[in-house]
């Protein structure tokens, strides 16, 4: 009985070990996306600072037509994601410039920085994405584009 007892506390504590090694493991997980690499990624107060210090920065929106006349970054082209791959000519003057690439969270635009750079563009994905950056209080501008 008290064999069985004992097994029963040893298999809840491993139980119990292996549920906090999981949470443990995707903490650091959901850390590591939340904070991206800093290679590829940019705050959006540094993004904004640099898209007031430095003319050649350009900032991409890759959200969808609907989301970018809703709601955007004044002076901002959009390619959606789903068109990036068969739109990226279109983006060949900005070789050699930084792209500041946005979406509603980030997580689009994390996808687009990664195409940029296999296709030899500069591009940093903007964390938190557009919701961020308004969190910031910075402006954004709705309607058609001109």
């Amino acid at each position: 009985m008290a064999d069985r007892v004992g097994s029963i506390n040893m298999n809840k504590k491993i139980k119990y070990g292996a549920v906090i090694l999981i949470v443990a493991i995707l903490g650091l997980f959901i850390g590591a996306q939340q904070s991206g690499n800093s290679d590829t990624t940019i705050q959006a107060k540094e993004a904004r600072t640099q898209l007031a210090n430095d003319s050649t920065v350009v900032l991409l929106d890759v959200r969808t037509t609907t989301e970018h006349l809703t709601e955007r970054i004044a002076d901002t082209p959009l390619i959606p994601l789903q068109e990036l791959e068969q739109r990226i000519h279109e983006l060949d003057s900005y070789k050699g410039r930084t792209i500041i690439v946005y979406c509603r969270s980030g997580n689009r635009s994390g996808s687009a920085v990664k195409i940029l750079r296999e296709h030899g563009f500069k591009a940093l994905n903007m964390l938190g994405g557009i919701n961020h950056w308004k969190s910031e209080q910075f402006p954004t501008i709705t309607g058609p584009t001109k």
